[in-house]
């Protein structure tokens, strides 16, 4: 029999996931800046102060899945191959989603209606510049870290925004190709190829540090 914490605990990831779903049926629906709290709250059938205790943000009701795209990735690096660099791990990390996808980056098909939300949205694209940038001080910590580098290491941040910046140009041209021809093998096939280009010319770029 679970404990009544592990039952708070239950309750509360329901109550989470919960809004995180009606908010994103909403959002889908009719637009991200179409919607508000109160809404959400009412479709949700719990209390505005509610969804604020789950999401200080209304943003973070859109993104609710960003850190399990960072465990992802920072799981790829640490736990990477012998022989295997920590730049090479998150290149073969889209290969892997690609052939293993995970619920919190399902590509392509299910995305594509999440981007083009975004895409509409002023705020949306404000924070997931910002979220970006969080990321890139993040992956590069976590860099610093396996290659017994210091954590203000310059090469690590440059590996961190190569990477970041491979990445997005790779799943927004392959999203984009989805939209023309909605053939997700061929916006797979986009994707994988434009990050192992980049991942070579991060790796050319970085030649001779300790991520490569």
């Amino acid at each position: 029999m679970d404990s009544p914490g592990e039952r708070r605990t239950r309750k509360r990831l329901i109550t989470r996931q919960t809004i995180s779903d009606v908010a994103t049926r909403l959002f889908f629906e009719r637009g991200f800046d179409n919607v508000t709290i109160d809404e959400i709250a009412d479709a949700a059938d719990v209390g505005r102060m509610t969804v604020f205790n789950h999401f200080p943000r209304k943003e973070d009701m859109f993104f609710d899945r960003e850190q399990e795209v960072h465990d992802i990735a920072f799981a790829a690096v640490r736990e990477r191959g012998h022989g295997v660099s920590p730049i090479r791990a998150l290149g073969l990390l889209a290969h892997d989603l690609i052939e293993r996808p995970r619920p919190s980056f399902p590509l392509f098909r299910g995305t594509h209606r999440f981007v083009e939300t975004a895409l509409a949205s002023e705020s949306l694209k404000a924070r997931a510049r910002q979220m970006r940038d969080d990321f890139v001080r993040a992956l590069a910590a976590v860099l610093a870290d396996v290659a017994n580098r210091p954590h203000d290491d310059p090469n690590a941040t440059l590996a961190a925004s190569l990477i970041a910046t491979v990445w997005s140009v790779a799943f927004s041209q392959a999203n984009e190709r989805f939209g023309r021809t909605r053939d997700a093998e061929d916006a797979n096939r986009t994707f994988v190829e434009l990050i192992d280009r980049g991942i070579r010319g991060a790796e050319a770029a970085l030649a001779g540090t300790a991520y490569v």
